[in-house]
């Protein structure tokens, strides 16, 4: 059965796992069309702005006409980004937003070209397992001939992706032989006396690594 740390955001096998994102990775999303139907109910239902959903004052406004509410533009950017690479990748939660800037207007019919940047990729120290992803998305209104013509949306953000995990060795995934028991054992006369003496224990360090008991592991700054 397939792990939740090795299942994809939308709960698929994972197949992209934190040491694929590299830092200068472009990920295409694809190209996503505003619907005006879509545009104006999801604005009437969370941005009932004027210029968002009433079309006789924006078409007498500055504006030209109806244009979209900039939470909806960044609600195709995020359909996209979970479409093309989360529904891959072995998709932690994120930690938020740094940067989110709308460019320039959305109307409906545009054709909107969707990416993401890698921009860096440290392990977490917080989070043993998972590594931090810094990530710029892009969406470019195309023209006529496929061409991008102007960024419209620009958003910087962090995400949380397992890393690859470990493949068991075949050799020591096989059945050691049963170890004889203590009928099968010659008498060995035992000393009397108190317990064995023995060498230092070992404890797991808050970064999962053993240290000695009695050391002090060192402390680590969360993300």
């Amino acid at each position: 059965m397939t792990t939740p740390d090795a299942r994809s955001g939308t709960g698929r096998p994972a197949e992209l796992f934190f040491e694929d994102l590299v830092p200068g990775l472009t990920v295409d999303l694809g190209v996503v069309t505003v619907d005006a139907d879509e545009m104006v109910a999801f604005a009437r239902r969370f941005d009932p702005q004027w210029y968002h959903v009433d079309p006789d004052l924006a078409a007498a406004s500055r504006h030209g006409g109806l244009i979209a509410s900039g939470f909806y533009t960044v609600s195709l950017f995020m359909r996209a980004y979970v479409d093309h690479l989360l529904s891959r990748a072995a998709a932690d939660a994120s930690p938020g937003l740094e940067e989110l800037r709308w460019l320039a207007p959305v109307r409906a019919g545009d054709r909107l070209a969707v990416r993401v940047d890698v921009m860096g990729a440290r392990p977490s120290t917080a989070r043993p397992g998972l590594g931090t992803v810094s990530l710029t998305g892009t969406m470019l209104r195309l023209g006529p001939d496929d061409r991008p013509e102007q960024e419209v949306l620009r958003t910087r953000f962090r995400g949380w992706f397992a890393v690859r995990p470990v493949e068991a060795d075949p050799a020591e995934a096989e059945t050691p032989e049963a170890a004889p028991t203590d009928a099968d054992q010659p008498a060995v006369d035992q000393p009397d006396g108190g317990p064995t003496a023995a060498g230092p224990s070992t404890v797991g360090s808050s970064d999962g690594d053993p240290t000695e008991s009695g050391d002090s592991p060192e402390a680590h700054r969360p993300d």
